[in-house]
């Protein structure tokens, strides 16, 4: 689980950024800032130093010409001088410190400018981070999928979607933890009878809304579920299909060897599996659209089958439903 979310509206560059310095972001909330800059900017320095390397130069061959010094004390003086400046420049600039630095104050004017925009981790209580923890996991499974990747998904969608709604799910859960936090600590201390009438509604609200939060994580997971089932009969479709383009090879085999009788019903099974795979494939696709379908609030608001935070999603038990069908036609999952 990230230990940082981002609003996906973040520019990418700044949300990356934030991501990779949740520690350095929890210091920003309890007040750190970096240290404001008094002195020179480094380039400003050195330019500083590389004068005043200059001018003591001059001086030394002012000082060896009116002293009457010969060639090899001119020389000595000049090495003396490079090298006075040269540790100079090595100890008071520092590229990896200036590069550090900078990166400092990068995250905090970042944490600054999108404050309100992201979520810590500490940010949740506990029951909140394991549901998040669903959340993140059902979304990486949706993501990482190959069905998702060679677009049998509406991966466009998904794209952009499915990281709104973890984005989602994290602000509502942060401002969950931060009122049942407050809550638990009022009623700890105990509370008179008319306190009592007032605090039981709040608290029945507060599990309300981490019903209808749980509800949105499920909904996530049956969505997963049902990529994990495309992703199997893609899977199990691509390996008969290895299987099949080989068959004229099993043939000769079979041929050569004089074992017709036995192996040829066999093989003959391959394409009638490879058909019923790719029958389930398309089916375990199109369950994954309907679930797909009641995630997205737009197609929701359009569908009058649309269903409740806690519902199961209705993917057709009726006559024409394809599910229905295959029960009837004993078409079964591969390996099932």
């Amino acid at each position: 689980m990230a230990d940082v979310i981002v609003d996906p509206d973040v520019p990418d560059h700044h949300a990356h950024l934030l991501r990779r310095h949740g520690p350095l972001l929890a210091r920003i909330r309890r007040g750190w800032a970096p240290p404001r800059r008094t002195d020179a900017s480094p380039a400003h320095k050195q330019k500083m130093q590389l004068g005043l390397a200059a001018a003591l130069s001059i001086v030394l061959v002012i000082t060896v010409i009116n002293s009457g010094f010969d060639g090899f004390g001119f020389l000595l003086g000049v090495v003396t001088v490079i090298i006075f400046m040269t540790a100079i420049l090595r100890r008071d600039i520092d590229p990896a410190e200036d590069e550090r630095e900078a990166t400092l104050r990068e995250v905090y004017e970042q944490a600054r400018r999108h404050e309100g925009r992201f979520i810590l981790l500490g940010d949740l209580d506990e029951s909140s981070q394991r549901l998040l923890g669903r959340a993140g996991r059902a979304i990486q499974a949706v993501l990482a999928s190959r069905v998702n990747a060679e677009g049998l998904l509406d991966d466009v969608r998904n794209g952009v979607m499915l990281p709104a709604e973890e984005w989602e799910i994290a602000r509502l859960l942060a401002k969950l933890s931060s009122l049942r936090v407050q809550h638990h600590r009022t009623i700890s201390t105990g509370l008179a009878p008319e306190v009592e009438a007032v605090a039981a509604p709040l608290a029945r609200a507060l599990d309300s809304s981490e019903a209808a939060v749980v509800a949105r994580v499920e909904a996530l997971e049956r969505y997963a579920n049902h990529v994990a089932e495309a992703e199997r009969a893609f899977h199990a479709h691509h390996q008969i299909e290895e299987l099949r383009g080989r068959l004229p090879e099993y043939e000769e085999l079979v041929a050569e060897s004089g074992a017709d009788g036995f192996a040829v019903p066999e093989l003959d099974r391959l394409a009638d599996d490879a058909d019923r795979l790719e029958q389930a494939l398309r089916r375990s696709v199109r369950s994954a659209h309907e679930a797909f379908r009641h995630l997205d609030p737009h197609d929701r608001q359009e569908d009058p089958r649309s269903i409740g935070p806690g519902d199961t999603p209705h993917l057709g038990t009726g006559p024409g439903d394809p599910r229905e069908r295959d029960t009837r036609s004993g078409d079964t999952w591969p390996g099932g």
